[in-house]
């Protein structure tokens, strides 16, 4: 891991910074490059937006680490409600939420509860929720409370992180589930005794468990689908997806809004089901911090410009 991409991930954790990067307007400008806006409405303007190109979209309410119950309780009807807007407004839209957002670190069990009521709401507006994954301390709660929510519901999704040395494993546990899965590489500061730190042995992991992944397809079994803007490893994973003969709604692509929106367009053009991950929400600066790790160099262009006198 490089010292630019470790010291963003440690700054993801400082609220001083973060108070920081909210008083200045041209940070909030190079935000919205990534982020629509802090309403539900504008994820939802921006998912309508690129359903009439064809993309499909997974909005999320950007928190974490919600330490109490009532806070928990919000976030859950704010989700509630925005299945609600997408069925109104007939949005090709899922949700992707965080189990600390929804209070797992205030209680499991009601966490558990409150995504399966999203699992069981979304269901009635044919959508779908996603459970994103955290650090590597939430892996093993996250996977448990995945486990119980698939057995009744058929419209949830877990994310896994290729970076993780558990992950290959984790996937062979969870195939009996037929889940959906979608791959990533990993976004969070983790250790090498948990989490491999080369680039290049990332990507091999990320190809090995996506091969996986669609072969398990191929047998009628789960739906991967492959969060990544690495074209490479997308034209690989086809190409594979193609020697197995998976038709095209076989497995998904996911990208965030507004990074490589017209490689989005060209994968959707030829036949490739393709969502953006739209994020919304006034607690981003996490989020951007991981977001800039991904690409340490765009860090400095923002730094000289929000600190310049």
């Amino acid at each position: 891991m490089t010292l630019a991409r470790t010291l963003l991930l440690r700054a993801s954790r400082s609220e001083w910074l973060a108070g920081q990067f909210r008083k200045h307007e041209f940070t909030r400008r190079a935000v919205k490059s990534f982020l629509p806006g802090e309403e539900l409405g504008a994820a939802l303007d921006a998912a309508a937006g690129l359903a009439t190109e064809g993309l499909g979209s997974v909005i999320t309410n950007l928190g974490e680490r919600v330490t109490t119950r009532g806070e928990a309780a919000a976030v859950r009807e704010h989700y509630l409600g925005a299945l609600d807007a997408i069925q109104a407004r007939a949005l090709p839209t899922q949700l992707s939420v965080k189990l600390t957002h929804l209070g797992l670190d205030a209680g499991r069990d009601a966490c558990a509860s409150d995504v399966a009521k999203l699992a069981a709401h979304a269901a009635t507006v044919g959508s779908f929720v996603w459970i994103d994954m955290e650090e590597s301390h939430y892996v093993d709660a996250t996977l448990g409370i995945f486990r119980e929510i698939r057995a009744s519901h058929a419209n949830v999704g877990l994310c896994l992180q290729a970076y993780l040395h558990r992950s290959p494993m984790d996937i062979e546990t969870l195939l009996a589930l037929q889940p959906s899965i979608r791959l990533v590489k990993g976004a969070y500061r983790e250790p090498a005794a948990r989490a491999l730190t080369r680039r290049h042995d990332i990507d091999a992991a990320y190809l090995s468990m996506g091969r996986r992944l669609l072969d398990q397809a191929a047998r009628g079994a789960g739906m991967p689908v492959f969060g990544t803007h690495d074209t490479r490893l997308i034209e690989a994973l086809r190409m594979h997806a193609s020697g197995r003969r998976l038709p095209p709604h076989a497995y998904e692509v996911h990208m965030l809004y507004g990074i490589a929106t017209a490689t989005q367009r060209a994968l959707a053009t030829a036949g490739t089901r393709v969502r953006t991950l739209i994020s919304y929400g006034t607690h981003w600066f996490p989020w951007y911090m991981r977001r800039l790790a991904e690409r340490p160099a765009n860090m400095w262009f923002v730094v000289q410009n929000v600190f310049r006198q």
